[in-house]
């Protein structure tokens, strides 16, 4: 820890990180950078999420002031998601981040497999 810093004085950046590392997150703010999505949309093209997380997904994005949310007064209500400025700004570290996990995938997924061999050589 650089000196100054205390483990109270890193609770806000813990908080705000494991917000934006979040996998649904990360995913929400990737297609959001895209443009303006309805629910429906973010939904559809973010794989395996639930209804529930992808509604809380995006409260506590808002809450943090990352994403704008607008409410359309139609029949049923159309409502829009659109990253703010600040969240615009994390776009390039969070595609820079997909980008380092692409470019290394295979050395991850060989590093994983050597890892998981040798627990299965140790349980035997």
């Amino acid at each position: 820890m650089e000196q100054g810093h205390t483990a109270d004085s890193c609770t806000p950046v813990r908080a705000i990180l494991a917000r934006v590392g979040d996998k649904w997150s990360i995913l929400t703010i990737m297609l959001l950078s895209e443009g303006t999505k309805r629910f429906s949309e973010l939904q559809r093209a973010i794989d395996g999420i639930s209804q529930r997380m992808l509604t809380l997904t995006l409260r506590g994005l808002e809450r943090d002031g990352l994403v704008s949310r607008a409410v359309f007064p139609t029949i049923p209500p159309r409502v829009e998601y659109t990253l703010t400025p600040l969240g615009q700004s994390l776009t390039e570290p969070v595609n820079a981040l997909g980008k380092w996990v692409m470019a290394n995938l295979p050395e991850i997924d060989a590093a994983r497999r050597k890892f998981d061999g040798a627990l299965e050589e140790q349980a035997a």
